[in-house]
């Protein structure tokens, strides 16, 4: 052989180092891949489609079915997770290897403490240069934590998330700073390439502001979890997760920080502390929230030396939409509401909603009464407007107090007060207005906190008693009825007038013991009257709305009837038309069950409502009284006359008896005679007077010569 046939004797060396160089640069990334699959919280696992047998697992998966990383090589799946699992998986296999597309299902192992484990199981398809399914890869997470902590009521998404596999997650290694490798969900995460990454330092990618604190806990090696914002290509920032972990590998210290996308969380979070500060109806802030606010607002106002006004608005009559319309049409109408309230207002103008129909508002510029009272009369303007709703037009007005800062209070709980004060008074005086509070108006409201306690304590003591006016017929002298009125027999102040408390009365519903209390009264004393002879017709007694509205009201009349020994022809209930008109097939029915019992029906007062005539006709009703607004005027009033007039013909023309009340002269006895009216009502007959009294004055008619 010639010497320039011979190769260089250098060359087989070379070749050899290069071949022993790859194979240690394969070597060193088997180990590394095994390192990072050994240390990632996943079980791991490589099956073959020739023969579905194991050809790789990490240390976690051989452990989870009790083998080695050595002795599962080249077992079957069966052999692995037994016969009954690989026939529940095996159809999730089969669709992996055949649509070359990845599967994810979850299932249950027994665990150490006896109790079930649950794992999450993803099968990888491993496709050939060809694009054949040659296996599958399989990444089981343990979730058994994360399906526990899910029954405990997921506590929190902080806790959900630490139980997501690590597939699912982020996952960079550094050393000494520099990044050595990522995985795709970090560069999902950012948006970049992982040429972007690799080599560059990892504080590169983390927030500015946060880079110091995540530069101390690299400096100290630390192994903890923290939350952190990490850098997007286009520049935003994201928050995240980091969980750091420190792995030795050759002597040389390698961080691994798995990272936690956490937006949804937060976002999750400022909704819940959304919904803690604000309505769920109209988004508006609730009343803790505009607590906070509006002591924020006062304490820049009191530096400022500024005045500000607080109106606190509520809702005229808004139950009766409830319950008329259903309260999806009452939310709908809340919701009109709160858009008319904040769109009347200024940008930097504070409004909540308390709940129910209430809403406060705190005026944030200076703000004297004037400006104040300008505000509240554009808010009547605005939300009394008809809203639309069941395809007809609505309209609920409001009644708006007012309370000055700082001359009605210096901090928001007396301005509340006093606001809510002052729109009572414009409730009190009409409704659909507003009232600027007076200190007057306060004690009134404690003169109220008072008659409320003493009422209730009226009630223990029994110290109503009941007086008495005879109703009698225009032709002749014949007696109607005997009307029952109620008198509160005072210890100090003497007999008190209903006109003092049944309003206080209805409003703390205290009238229902009360009216139940003069239903049995004015029963014992007709019962009384008919025993010693007395033919004094049926007594009247008259009803409350919340008397006759409470569930159970005719069943109490009968039980009422039972206890006293009458009979149903010797009792007449008087109810006001603003009554009949709530709920008409409801008032039908009460009225039939109380007409069924034999129990008379007058309407009181009739003519100050707005019963129509059709209404009216179909009632069960017996008696129509005009009301002495009416009857004072007569006879020379020529529109007072013409009203009692049609009330009259109205009543004939139902068949209903028409009974004047407030008949005090000759000449009203005249007038309501002419007119047709069947019977009256008044002091020219006689007064209310109690018990002993009407017995004599019937004794008295009795043994009189005119009978």
């Amino acid at each position: 052989m010639n010497a320039a046939d011979r190769p260089p004797a250098a060359a087989a060396p070379d070749a050899l180092a290069a071949l022993h160089d790859e194979l240690h640069a394969l070597r060193e990334a088997n180990a590394q891949l095994r390192l990072l699959a050994n240390n990632v919280p996943a079980a791991i696992a490589y099956f073959e489609r020739l023969g579905n047998t194991c050809r790789y697992a990490n240390s976690v998966y051989a452990a989870m079915f009790g083998r080695t990383e050595d002795d599962i090589l080249g077992l079957t799946v069966e052999q692995v997770i037994g016969e009954q699992a690989a026939q529940f998986i095996q159809p999730q296999v089969d669709r992996v290897l055949r649509e070359k597309t990845a599967a994810r299902y979850e299932r249950e192992l027994p665990g150490d403490d006896g109790g079930p484990r649950a794992i999450e199981v993803h099968l990888l398809p491993h496709l050939d240069a060809g694009g054949e399914a040659v296996g599958a890869f399989v990444l089981i997470s343990d979730i058994t934590r994360h399906r526990r902590a899910e029954a405990a009521l997921r506590e929190s998404e902080d806790r959900l998330a630490k139980f997501m596999f690590a597939s699912a997650e982020g996952i960079v290694f550094h050393k000494g700073g520099l990044i050595t490798d990522v995985n795709p969900p970090v560069l999902a995460l950012l948006g970049r390439r992982s040429e972007d990454m690799l080599g560059r330092p990892a504080l590169d990618f983390v927030a500015p502001e946060q880079r110091p604190r995540v530069a101390a806990v690299m400096a100290a090696g630390a192994e903890t979890s923290y939350d952190t914002a990490v850098l997007h290509a286009d520049g935003s920032t994201i928050p995240v997760q980091f969980i750091v972990r420190t792995l030795v590998y050759q002597g040389e210290r390698l961080r691994m920080t798995i990272v936690r996308d956490l937006r949804d969380r937060l976002q999750a979070q400022a909704r819940i502390r959304h919904l803690a500060h604000h309505d769920t109806l109209t988004g508006l802030p609730n009343r803790a929230a505009f607590g906070e606010r509006a002591e924020a607002l006062l304490a820049q106002a009191r530096r400022d030396g500024r005045t500000l006004a607080l109106l606190y608005l509520d809702l005229d009559h808004f139950k009766r939409v409830n319950d008329s319309l259903g309260h999806p049409a009452g939310d709908l109408l809340l919701q009109t509401v709160a858009r008319r309230i904040t769109g009347t207002l200024r940008a930097d103008d504070l409004v909540a909603r308390f709940g129910g129909d209430e809403f406060v508002l705190l005026l944030a510029g200076p703000t004297d009464a004037a400006a104040a009272r300008e505000v509240a009369s554009k808010l009547l303007a605005a939300t009394g407007a008809p809203v639309e709703l069941d395809g007809a037009p609505i309209s609920v007005t409001p009644s708006i107090g007012i309370a000055l800062y700082p001359v009605h209070g210096e901090d928001v709980a007396a301005l509340l007060k006093h606001a809510d004060t002052a729109m009572y008074h414009a409730k009190s005086r009409g409704r659909a207005r507003c009232r600027v509070f007076e200190p007057a108006m306060a004690e009134a409201a404690r003169a109220e906190l008072a008659m409320e306690g003493r009422l209730a304590q009226a009630i223990r003591q029994q110290e109503f008693v009941l007086h008495y006016q005879p109703q009698l017929a225009t032709q002749g002298t014949g007696l109607l009825g005997v009307e029952a009125l109620l008198r509160w027999a005072h210890p100090e102040r003497g007999l008190v007038g209903p006109d003092e408390f049944i309003p206080l009365a209805e409003a703390r519903r205290l009238i229902l013991p009360i009216g139940d209390w003069v239903l049995r009264e004015a029963l014992a004393a007709a019962v009384r009257w008919r025993h010693a002879g007395f033919a004094t017709g049926p007594v009247a007694v008259n009803l409350s709305t919340l008397q006759f509205q409470a569930p159970g009201f005719a069943e109490s009349v009968e039980r009422a009837l039972a206890d006293t020994g009458a009979e149903g022809a010797m009792l007449e209930l008087e109810l006001t038309e603003r009554m009949l008109m709530d709920d008409l097939p409801a008032v039908q029915a009460a009225l039939a069950r109380l007409k069924a019992l034999g129990v008379g029906i007058a309407v009181d007062d009739f003519g100050t409502g707005y019963t129509s005539l059709a209404h009216l006709r179909d009632l069960p009703l017996d008696r129509l009284k005009i009301d002495r607004s009416f009857v004072k005027d007569l006879p020379h009033d020529a529109g007072a006359a013409a009203i009692a007039r049609a009330i009259v013909q109205m009543g004939k023309g139902l068949g209903l008896q028409v009974v004047a009340e407030g008949v005090e002269t000759v000449a009203q006895l005249g007038w309501v005679q002419a007119a047709g009216c069947d019977g009256r009502q008044g002091y020219l007959d006689a007064r209310p007077m109690p018990d002993g009294a009407l017995q004599a004055w019937l004794q008295a008619r009795a043994t009189s010569p005119r009978g």
